[in-house]
């Protein structure tokens, strides 16, 4: 059923190009987070949603982690956003007992995060805005800066409650314990910057002159004809046992199962190219090449 009250901002299109934006992302956090928590470590993205901000932010724990990231453009052409970055209480507690030397069985204290542990978890934040940059330059040029973190996602007023918001869920697995982070984002921040994305790729479609890519192709050719490559004829290949090859001296003839008159394999760069067949030029040795090998 389509909801009039609350019709749908991106195309199917600009959904699969968040995908892909953020599964490399996904790559990203999965190294580093195999990383500190000396585990192989898999993230994954799971859903991708449009939803008011009030629903995402009522669906957040008290005592959840969020993150609040600043997109800052290089070329002007948005204003800077802002995206939340949330993170489970029981990953928090994972990544602070890793990171302090902890093996065991992992214990979820039932309070707040101390100073020590914000400390340690800012920390981590601030080299995921750091992963984001990267996924996200892959696409447009923006800097990307941990602004702050804070405890209770409800108490968080970011956007106003009836803004539309696209949601981002990633699923994060690590020996045995299934966590989950969201990212967050202003429908109408985003628009802007995947409209910026669209001119981008508009503009440079338009500079790539038919002349320009024609005179370029050639270079390519004329640089490609002016490799060396290695030429080599074989006459024949025979196998004999090492105690054979030891006893051959000096005068000893070998016999070769290829006729003198028949074609022999002539390889280019040790791959077979062309047939061709024995004879001399101006007393010297010759090819005459009489097939392709392909």
């Amino acid at each position: 059923q389509y909801d009039f009250s609350s019709p749908k901002k991106f195309t199917k299109d600009q959904f699969r190009l968040l995908s892909n934006l953020y599964e490399n992302f996904s790559r990203i956090l999965s190294s580093y987070f195999t990383g500190i928590l000396r585990g192989v470590c898999e993230v994954s993205v799971t859903q991708i949603d449009e939803l008011r901000y009030n629903e995402f932010s009522n669906d957040l724990p008290d005592n959840s982690l969020v993150g609040m990231m600043g997109f800052t453009p290089q070329d002007g052409q948005y204003d800077e956003a802002v995206l939340l970055v949330d993170l489970s209480t029981t990953f928090g507690y994972l990544l602070i007992d890793r990171l302090m030397g902890g093996v065991d069985e992992l214990f979820v204290p039932k309070r707040n995060y101390t100073e020590i542990e914000l400390a340690i978890l800012r920390t981590v934040m601030d080299n995921v805005a750091a992963y984001l940059q990267e996924a996200w330059c892959n696409y447009l040029q923006t800097g990307v800066q941990l602004r702050s973190i804070e405890t209770n996602g409800r108490m968080l007023q970011a956007f106003a409650p009836q803004d539309i918001v696209v949601v981002v869920t990633l699923e994060i697995r690590e020996a045995g314990y299934v966590n989950r982070m969201n990212l967050c984002m202003a429908a109408d921040s985003l628009e802007k910057i995947i409209a910026g994305l669209s001119m981008r790729r508009t503009h440079s479609m338009r500079q790539q002159d038919p002349d320009k890519e024609r005179v370029k192709q050639e270079l390519m050719l004329d640089t490609i004809e002016q490799s060396e490559l290695v030429l080599e004829a074989v006459l024949n290949e025979s196998q004999m046992s090492l105690g054979q090859l030891m006893q051959l001296r000096p005068g000893d003839v070998v016999a070769l199962d290829q006729k003198i008159d028949g074609d022999i394999c002539v390889k280019v760069a040790d791959t077979p190219w062309f047939y061709a067949r024995l004879g001399e030029r101006e007393q010297k040795k010759a090819l005459k090449i009489v097939d392709t090998a392909k």
